[in-house]
């Protein structure tokens, strides 16, 4: 455990310098006359993905992929159980109609394509930039179909009346500056710290990726939903979080690939159960998100309590319980399939009281209306 306690310095350094850094670019591109929607595109959507970014780029290079490939299955599995779980038990959350009809497939389908280009056991840096072409093709549509980033409004505002002297340039530049200095210097902690305290448990750094790192670079994103739900913004925390995952899986592990000596391998263990459990999850999304546009209190606990199953399995596995035989057994014959038989049923509820029920309601109360006419 000689350096495992770098991990808690080289996380608050990791979210001070994303901050740093999202506060500097905003004001910078205002004062420079940047369109609001490309900054809110651009800034927010990296802001809050930034230490996953920074952590899964360095250990790609290092030679490291378990954390780098674990840090982004992770994160993403966190994201929807653990953090649109904890902001829907504050508050229930709204869902919009354009996030079911375009966000949500986007990232069901960037979790499987993510799945079969690393079913052979790589990610080469071809597969890589596949995934950045994806996403820069989807940060273009996202800036012509988009509206004015919300969240950054009030920043905005902020930079117009800020002077435009060469001090106020060089302070935005500092900040700037001061923001990539601490993503780089925060990820060599985070990492040697997750390295060492993975050592020192005897488990692998495929677990402290998914785990310990994971929760750790999605802080961002559990502040932002969380404090929106106790706000009332409630449709942002939604919007975050499938879009956190979005970038994860295109921007973060594509620049990584790119970056890693000789692409990235994804282990056997992370494809047969990580991978699954997060296309799992994101399939998930759809038929809560579609039942009633809105995520409930019962539903976020539901969410955070198979969170808590899915760490208990990996502490279970990583330290070869006895329990492990006996846990398995359970949730893959009794829970996750009767979870399955619920979702397809909330599903088909949901469809037929969105349109099939209406349009039954429409075509009785045409069929009354033709008949009154011919009497």
């Amino acid at each position: 455990m000689e350096k495992a306690w770098l991990i808690l310095p080289g996380l608050l350094l990791l979210i001070g310098g994303g901050e740093w850094l999202v506060r500097g670019a905003s004001r910078l591109a205002s004062l420079l006359g940047v369109p609001p929607v490309v900054i809110g595109l651009s800034v927010v959507a990296f802001g809050t993905s930034a230490p996953e970014l920074a952590v899964s780029i360095l250990s790609a290079y290092r030679g490291q992929p378990d954390i780098a490939v674990g840090n982004v299955v992770g994160s993403n599995i966190v994201n929807i159980l653990l953090i649109l779980g904890l902001s829907a038990v504050v508050a229930p959350l709204a869902v919009s109609m354009r996030l079911i009809k375009i966000e949500v497939p986007m990232m069901i389908g960037t979790a499987l394509l993510f799945f079969a280009l690393a079913y052979d056991g790589k990610l080469t840096r071809l597969d890589g930039a596949l995934l950045v072409v994806i996403f820069a093709a989807y940060l273009a549509w996202m800036a012509r179909t988009a509206r004015s980033e919300t969240l950054l409004e009030a920043e905005v505002e902020e930079a117009g009346a800020m002077p435009r002297t060469g001090w106020t340039y060089l302070k935005l530049a500092g900040l700037i500056i001061a923001g990539l200095a601490g993503l780089v210097l925060g990820s060599e902690w985070l990492i040697q710290g997750a390295v060492a305290a993975a050592r020192a448990l005897g488990v692998s750094e495929l677990v402290i990726g998914l785990t310990v790192v994971a929760v750790g670079t999605s802080l961002p994103e559990l502040a932002t939903s969380v404090i929106a739900s106790m706000r009332g913004e409630r449709d942002i925390s939604v919007g975050n979080v499938v879009g956190s995952n979005i970038f994860n899986t295109l921007s973060v592990l594509g620049f990584s690939s790119l970056v890693a000596p000789d692409g990235m391998t994804v282990a056997p263990a992370m494809l047969r159960f990580d991978a699954v459990v997060m296309i799992g999850v994101s399939l998930a999304c759809f038929p809560v998100f579609f039942n009633g546009f809105q995520i409930k209190r019962w539903e976020g606990a539901l969410f955070v309590g198979y969170y808590v199953a899915y760490t208990v399995y990996l502490i279970l596995y990583s330290s070869h319980h006895d329990a492990l035989d006996e846990y398995t057994l359970a949730m893959g014959y009794f829970v996750l399939p009767l979870t399955g038989i619920a979702l397809a049923l909330t599903l088909i509820f949901a469809w037929n009281r969105q349109y099939l029920k209406p349009r039954r309601l429409l075509r009785k109360e045409l069929q009354e209306q033709t008949r009154a006419r011919t009497e």
